[in-house]
């Protein structure tokens, strides 16, 4: 009878420390490895506004009447800086890929020129020019994001589209005459194209502010036909401006329309009991 209780003892004894022994295990086992974290590509429709300053240049400046001389040789032609507002609506593809579709008002540029052409016989003869010009611009633009480092995206882009480009109140003033002419208004629409490189702060999940520049292409622009003081007009000899081009530095803002506060965050991780 003493050996069966001394059995049993030893039996009991065994089993609590096998019970003790997996409870053990259970208390120190590893928690199973979280979900791994899904990265949203969040898209949508934006809005977008910019301001900005224009630096612009021109090619060439011609007129019917340079084939009466000898030579035209120009002296300056310059623009002074001018102010550029613009709006548009955009759609975002994904994190990378980004397009909009904007419009643009670019102030008056006042103009300063003068060119010498060489008469022959009759001596040289240079003309002073005056005047100022200002744009509308439609663009459909591209734009690749490269990446965000502490919320900082640069990106680069590209647009196409066209611009209405007005030359207001040029006057042409001979220094040997003297005389001058001037040329009425005059609009001219032509095909635009632009390269575009920056960087955005994403400030919120639905707001981004932007520093860019841009390398504008606009095509032409021509004056009226130059008309004397005198209000004669003999021959067809309006002054056109060959390939004007501009610089500019942009500050703009986007605004999501599409709400991402939500679908931006990572999915909920399972909690896990600790015992």
């Amino acid at each position: 009878m003493g050996n069966f209780k001394t059995l049993a003892l030893a039996g009991a004894l065994a089993a609590a420390a096998a019970v003790q022994a997996q409870a053990a295990d259970l208390a120190y086992a590893p928690p199973p490895p979280p979900p791994p974290l899904q990265v949203v590509d969040v898209g949508g429709w934006y809005l977008r506004g910019d301001i900005g300053i224009t630096n612009q240049q021109v090619r060439k400046l011609t007129n019917p009447l340079d084939a009466t001389y000898n030579s035209v040789t120009t002296v300056y032609k310059n623009f002074d800086s001018a102010s550029l507002f613009g709006v548009g609506v955009g759609y975002k593809f994904n994190s990378w890929l980004r397009a909009d579709l904007t419009g643009e008002y670019r102030s008056r540029a006042n103009f300063h020129g003068q060119q010498i052409a060489d008469g022959g016989a009759f001596g040289l003869n240079p003309d002073t020019y005056t005047g100022s010009k200002s744009e509308w611009l439609g663009m459909v633009n591209g734009y690749l994001d490269l990446g965000t480092w502490y919320g900082i995206t640069p990106f680069v882009g590209a647009g196409i589209g066209f611009s209405r480009n007005t030359i207001h109140d040029f006057t042409d003033t001979s220094v040997t005459a003297p005389s001058v002419a001037f040329g009425k208004t005059r609009s001219r629409n032509n095909f635009a194209w632009a390269l575009h490189a920056g960087l955005s702060y994403q400030v919120t999940p639905g707001f981004a502010v932007e520093l860019a520049y841009r390398y504008l292409n606009m095509g032409s622009g021509q004056t009226g036909d130059l008309i004397a003081a005198d209000g004669t007009n003999l021959v067809y000899n309006p002054t056109k401006f060959h390939n004007i081009t501009s610089n500019d530095i942009k500050l703009g803002v986007r605004w999501m329309l599409t709400d991402v506060s939500a679908s931006a965050l990572p999915p909920s991780v399972p909690l896990v009991r600790k015992y």
